[in-house]
């Protein structure tokens, strides 16, 4: 199951207002939501678009926008929508992406000012596609990052996970000898003063799988003064690894490549902002007649 492209709103919400009573936007949106898409799963119901709005909301919202710009429904005051002459007599197989935006000319410009007649490709809204661009971003960034840390030193490779974990809010970290360390990279404290602390293990692979034994000699490092460890690295591990981490007396973390690479964009290790964008809607309250 998946969420609704926004165009697949179009006929829900036609269907909302086929009464012709004017309701408020806000509630329309609700309504639409509760009437055709409450049996969707609760998680797909919660995914948020980039900006933090609920994605299934933000939809319909988009939904209502292009169905206005046909002239399918109006906005007869500030906040409320209403379906028109047109939307009450239109028939199903014409409500359809291809056949409103025939009639628009361009969808960004107002109706008097006919400069583009550049339209929205596919099925995406516009906030989808700024969604997508984004993430398309994102993994590029994470698959670069990955590289770059099969390629580092060693040292290096363990010295980049102790500053993320540093960063994530954990206390000071000590780096152990570069030699003779018996698996232990690191030790960072869990908090401030230190009465918890967390042994770490950084491998640094391109291909291989950290193994079985590979968990079994880093749980024998540890010493008596912690139960806690975090195994990381940029490849993965195989079957009886993490079975051997999961059936520890110690409380193990494994951290894949894949894993690892989203912490560290998340926390801003290695990567720095390049451009920001600043993407406006429309303040409905303001326009609320009952706000005003």
């Amino acid at each position: 199951m998946e969420l609704p492209k926004f165009n697949e709103t179009f006929l829900p919400i036609l269907e909302v207002l086929k009464d012709g009573k004017t309701i408020k936007g806000r509630d329309l949106v609700r309504i639409v939501e509760e009437r055709f898409y409450s049996n969707l799963p609760q998680e797909l119901l919660e995914q948020k678009t980039k900006s933090g709005d609920r994605l299934i909301a933000n939809r319909i919202a988009w939904g209502k926008s292009y169905l206005k710009k046909g002239e399918l429904v109006h906005y007869p005051q500030r906040g409320y929508v209403q379906i028109t002459e047109k939307g009450k007599t239109a028939k199903p197989e014409n409500i359809s992406l291809d056949d409103i935006q025939s009639n628009v000319i361009t969808f960004y410009e107002p109706e008097s000012k006919l400069v583009s007649k550049t339209k929205i490709e596919g099925d995406a809204s516009p906030q989808d596609l700024i969604d997508s661009g984004f993430e398309k971003i994102e993994r590029e960034v994470k698959d670069e990052l990955l590289s770059r840390l099969k390629e580092v030193d060693p040292y290096a490779f363990e010295k980049i996970i102790l500053i993320l974990l540093k960063k994530m809010g954990y206390g000071d970290f000590i780096e152990t000898a570069k030699s003779g360390d018996g698996g232990i990279d690191g030790i960072i404290n869990e908090d401030q003063l230190g009465l918890e602390k967390i042994y770490i293990q950084a491998k640094r692979y391109s291909e291989n799988k950290v193994r079985e034994t590979d968990i079994r000699n880093f749980i024998g490092a540890m010493s008596g003064d912690t139960r806690k460890g975090i195994f990381v690295t940029t490849s993965s591990f195989d079957e009886k690894a993490e079975i051997k981490a999961r059936n520890a007396h110690h409380t193990i973390i494994l951290l894949d490549g894949s894993k690892l690479v989203d912490l560290i964009y998340k926390f801003n290790v290695g990567v720095q902002i390049k451009n920001s964008y600043e993407v406006k809607i429309i303040d409905s309250d303001f326009f609320d007649p009952e706000q005003i």
